[in-house]
Formats: C-alpha cells, sequence, structure tokens
C-alpha cells in the first residue's frame, strides 16, 4: 500500500543554475551507487582546493537539485540530492561539507545531507538531530581535510 504525498519543490530558481544541476545530476547518481569509501575517495579528490560553501550557496544548490529531479525532492533522495548539491558548488569554487550519518533519536533513519557554516543546509531539523559517521569538507592548502 502507499501513502500519497505532495512534494515540495523549489519554484523561482534561475535557468543556468537549473541547467547546472542537470548537468551534475547524472554523475550524483552515478556516485550514489558507490561503496561509502569510493564516494568519500572520490569526494575528497573533487573538494581539493574549494573554499568553504557558504549558506546561501549551499541552499540554492540543494534547491536546484530538488527542482530538477523528483528523486532528489523526494524523502528517499538525500544521497543523490546531497552529492548533487556538494558537486554543485563544486563548479562555483565552493565546496560544502558533505555528510553521511543517522538521526540520534529513535526510529534510525540513515540520512545524508550537506552542512555549510557549521549547520545543516536545509533539512528543517535541529542542528544536533544528526550524528556524522562520514564527513568531506573543504581541502585547501592552508586547511587539513575534515574528520
Amino acid at each position: 500500500m502507499t501513502t500519497p504525498s505532495a512534494l515540495e519543490r523549489p519554484t523561482g530558481v534561475p535557468l543556468v543554475r537549473r541547467l547546472a544541476a542537470r548537468l551534475v545530476l547524472l554523475p550524483a547518481l552515478a556516485l550514489s551507487l558507490l561503496p561509502p569509501r569510493r564516494i568519500r575517495a572520490v569526494l575528497g579528490v573533487v573538494s581539493r582546493g574549494a573554499t568553504p560553501a557558504t549558506a546561501t550557496r549551499a541552499r540554492n544548490a540543494r534547491d536546484a537539485m530538488c527542482a530538477v529531479s523528483l528523486l532528489c525532492a523526494g524523502p528517499k533522495g538525500c544521497l543523490p540530492r546531497s552529492l548533487g548539491a556538494a558537486l554543485l558548488c563544486r563548479l562555483t569554487g565552493s565546496w560544502p561539507t558533505w555528510c553521511t550519518g543517522a538521526s540520534v533519536v529513535p526510529p534510525f533513519n540513515a540520512h545524508a545531507w550537506i552542512e555549510a557554516e557549521g549547520r545543516p543546509v536545509g533539512e528543517g531539523v535541529p542542528d544536533d538531530y544528526f550524528a556524522r559517521l562520514i564527513a568531506v569538507g573543504p581541502v585547501t592548502p592552508n586547511r587539513p581535510p575534515s574528520p
């Protein structure tokens, strides 16, 4: 039995950003099929030299991914959505912190999200709602990789 629901897709995303989101959608979907250690390795390479993303830039990237893909906008699309948003930020020279983990309150929920300025972007939950298991932050010459 299915439960009817309506997906909230952002409106007003500029055409250029929607086209860029479509460009990174396929690589994001391909990455989402890899094992976690490979995803972490690929993102570690891709994030090198990027500046930390601002919360606004990360939110715009996340909204663009949700605007172009029903999968990314849906409740089961957190992994491709977060990967796509991170890759979209990278196209502009910045990188959010890409995270995977689980909710700290029952029931268990595995989740993937992006963070900017130390806070989850667009998740609508308190900052300490998720426990990080894997995080890939921006890597610059003066800043070591995040744990």
